[in-house]
């Protein structure tokens, strides 16, 4: 497989064409996605080579979609990869594993027990439990927005505690290092709830 030319093909499509109304989707996520992928692929103790050129190239196709369409978006980032990876050197079977990747981040993901999608899963929401929380998610609250996804503040908090409240982490190692801080970011986000009058459920 040409990975190389499969990462550059799509990242100047990305730049190209994704919508600037993408406040969270944009490419800044998909190189944020990559670069997780890759932290928690080492820590998982994925070495083989072709595994993790799999796992890089689901992780840049993953919202590949987004330059379509954006609900299902999953779905239309793999028909890009169906139809770009095979003149890439990709076969059948590398393709398949790539959208099984890619199928897995939609929420409510669904990874099984393929350990490569559980990566991609962790990586893809990894901000949960980061120190840059607020100023990501508040990208995506400007995103839906822009696509009268969220009606106003309480309804946006209220969206938040349901998602969060669903959300699992996969790997161990996402768990060790994310569960905790998601958990407080939930709970921080029910007090803000609470002084808006809202009662934690959507």
């Amino acid at each position: 497989m040409d990975s190389q030319r499969a990462e550059t093909y799509v990242l100047d499509q990305l730049r190209q064409h994704l919508s600037p109304t993408l406040a969270y989707h944009g490419v800044h996520h998909t190189l944020d996605v990559v670069a997780q992928a890759e932290s928690l692929a080492a820590a998982e103790g994925v070495t083989d080579p072709d595994d993790l050129a799999l796992l890089r190239t689901a992780a840049l196709y993953h919202d590949a979609g987004f330059m379509t369409t954006y609900q299902g978006h999953e779905s239309a980032s793999c028909e890009l990869a169906r139809e770009i990876l095979p003149d890439m050197d990709y076969s059948p079977s590398e393709v398949e594993l790539i959208c099984r990747m890619i199928m897995a981040t939609q929420v409510p993901q669904n990874p099984d027990d393929l350990h490569l999608a559980q990566i991609l899963c962790d990586a893809d929401l990894d901000y949960l439990g980061r120190p840059d929380f607020w100023t990501i998610s508040q990208t995506l609250r400007e995103e839906w927005q822009a696509r009268d996804m969220v009606r106003d503040e309480q309804h946006w908090y209220e969206i938040q505690v349901k998602f969060l409240s669903a959300h699992r982490f996969w790997t161990r190692t996402a768990i060790a290092r994310r569960e905790a801080e998601t958990q407080a970011r939930l709970a921080e986000i029910k007090v803000r709830l609470a002084q808006l009058g809202g009662d934690g459920v959507a």
